[in-house]
């Protein structure tokens, strides 16, 4: 075999020491560990992300230490490095994405009725506390008035850009002008959660294109429902493509993640090293091989539609106008929600599971995503009343899922 020039920099990890890998093996066991927990359904977290205005000219660019000051003890530390970076009242951390789009990762909870209550109070007190330095939050998935520019300088910042700057302008876009709403679900028992992870995997085109909100960027129509969903399946695809919806999802994702290309290698320095082409699986070919630690943080630069975390964190959902993220985290977690409905959703999903393009393309205006998006639509507005979240919100529910087919093709 042979050998592999030295990875500048790889001599000074950053991160405590672990296990150092022995093989390829070793280290598919060890993903499938981390990446599938096991056990009966029953938390629901979510972690929505917003694009930051200027109230009196969203057109004007983000200024870090406005910013840092408008967020005060809350800012996160990649903005601020002496913040106290405090969680939000309802215990929500605060966190920012590189080009300054403000991140709620609300704590998982046992029912959506907490949930949902626990995100309101967050994103109320957010609102307000940017609101206070002439701040908005925007509406839609995608800037549509600046050019992407990354805001945040940070080590791991600077190797995205540096990495995915040749492939293409999606990197950027994706990693700077972008919000996405996030779902996170458990994994299920051992024996159901093949279904669950192909069910939710399925779903994707059929809710991208449903709850599309990202139509315009950087002053233009894009021609595209989702410009969210194109730039993010086009920055790298091998680390955000779709996964395949196959028999054994646990052992293609283990595979997968050895074959993707190691995106940097931590250092103690401003910048880390970008090892071109370089697979995990090649590191591990390495005299000096990689640590358990390592393929922890490579496990953080996948980023595909769903990823598994230990739990299934759906990716793919394109923010929403103010509180309209309460629709598709509900009907998600209906449509989940017993094994019956979900080989529904299966039988009504999978012949349209790999229509992600045409999705983020066309929105519902693809006949054939319609036609499921009917299907899913009824079998969630059949589940969302056994969910536990009272008359009131439940109707208002149900009300927005019969709106949402003519909202999306509008």
């Amino acid at each position: 075999m042979t050998s592999l020039p030295p990875i500048p920099g790889s001599s000074q990890v950053i991160e405590p020491y672990r296990h150092r890998l022995s093989d390829r093996v070793e280290a598919e066991a060890y993903v499938a560990s981390v990446c599938f927990k096991h056990g009966p359904p029953r938390l629901t977290g979510v972690e929505l992300e917003w694009i930051v205005h200027h109230e009196d000219d969203p057109r004007r660019p983000l200024d870090a230490d406005r910013l840092s000051a408008a967020l005060g003890a809350y800012a996160p530390r990649t903005l601020n490095k002496d913040s106290p970076q405090l969680p939000l009242p309802a215990g929500s951390p605060l966190t920012l994405e590189p080009g300054g789009q403000v991140e709620i990762s609300a704590l998982p909870q046992a029912s959506l009725t907490e949930l949902f209550a626990a995100v309101t109070d967050d994103l109320t007190f957010l609102s307000e506390l940017l609101a206070a330095a002439g701040f908005v939050l925007g509406d839609t998935a995608t800037d549509p008035h600046r050019t992407p520019r990354r805001l945040l300088d940070t080590p791991r910042y600077a190797a995205m850009e540096q990495v995915f700057e040749p492939i293409g302008p999606h990197g950027l876009t994706m990693m700077c002008a972008t919000a996405g709403l996030q779902v996170c679900l458990d994994a299920g028992e051992l024996d159901t959660l093949p279904a669950r992870w192909t069910a939710v995997t399925a779903l994707g085109p059929v809710l991208v294109a449903a709850f599309a909100n990202s139509p315009n960027l950087e002053g233009r129509a894009t021609g595209w429902a989702s410009a969210r969903m194109r730039a993010v399946l086009g920055t790298d695809p091998p680390r955000s493509s779709p996964s395949a919806i196959v028999a054994d999802p646990v052992a293609d994702w283990a595979r997968r993640v050895l074959d993707t290309p190691v995106l940097c290698v931590r250092g103690d320095g401003d910048r880390w090293a970008t090892p071109h082409g370089m697979t995990f699986a090649d590191w591990l070919a390495r005299p000096e091989r990689p640590t358990t630690d390592d393929l922890d943080y490579h496990l953080t630069t996948m980023f595909p539609p769903v990823r598994p975390h230990g739990y299934l964190e759906v990716r793919y959902l394109d923010a929403q106008r103010g509180n309209d993220w309460v629709t598709p985290v509900a009907l998600l977690a209906a449509l989940l929600s017993t094994p019956r409905t979900v080989d529904a959703v299966l039988d009504a999903c999978l012949p349209v599971g790999d229509r992600w393009l045409p999705a983020a393309r066309d929105g519902l205006a693809d006949r054939a995503l319609a036609m499921a998006a009917a299907q899913v639509l009824d079998l969630g507005a059949r589940a969302l009343p056994g969910m536990g979240l009272g008359h009131d919100l439940t109707e208002a529910i149900l009300a927005d899922l019969d709106r949402l087919p003519q909202r999306s093709t509008a």
